[in-house]
């Protein structure tokens, strides 16, 4: 499973990487130290941070900035991936936006989209593309 560093999960979640070495340090978000002694967050762990801090609201994400997108392109972390038959939904944490969206289980498939991994959704009009992050 892909791990985060401090300065990649605060863009995923919409705030300063010191603000998420101050959750690390608090024990609110779980870290691990890698082979050089950096500090590392595993995708699931910083999945489920980022469903709680949403829907704590955004008045505890230490920060005074607004969340904003940029040509309608929402970079988050897969939270939830529910496959059917043929259809999947795939439910992304960014910032304190969820977004949901409906595709084929062939898509999901395909781009291997599991929960934990880096996503970015993309709005048109009344459908939403993911994106699957490096």
């Amino acid at each position: 499973m892909r791990s985060y560093t401090i300065g990649r999960a605060a863009r995923l979640l919409g705030v300063s990487p010191d603000t998420v070495r101050r959750w690390a340090d608090a024990g609110r978000l779980p870290t691990r130290r890698d082979e050089a002694g950096k500090r590392l967050i595993e995708g699931p762990d910083l999945a489920a941070f980022a469903v709680a801090l949403a829907t704590a609201g955004a008045d505890d994400d230490g920060t005074d900035e607004p969340y904003s997108s940029t040509r309608n392109a929402f970079p988050g972390i897969i939270t939830a991936v529910k496959l059917g038959d043929v259809a999947a939904q795939v439910d992304i944490q960014a910032g304190p936006h969820r977004l949901v969206s409906l595709l084929t289980r062939e898509a999901v498939e395909e781009l291997g989209l599991a929960v934990g991994m880096e996503a970015t959704a993309r709005v048109k009009a009344t459908s939403v593309h993911i994106d699957r992050g490096e």
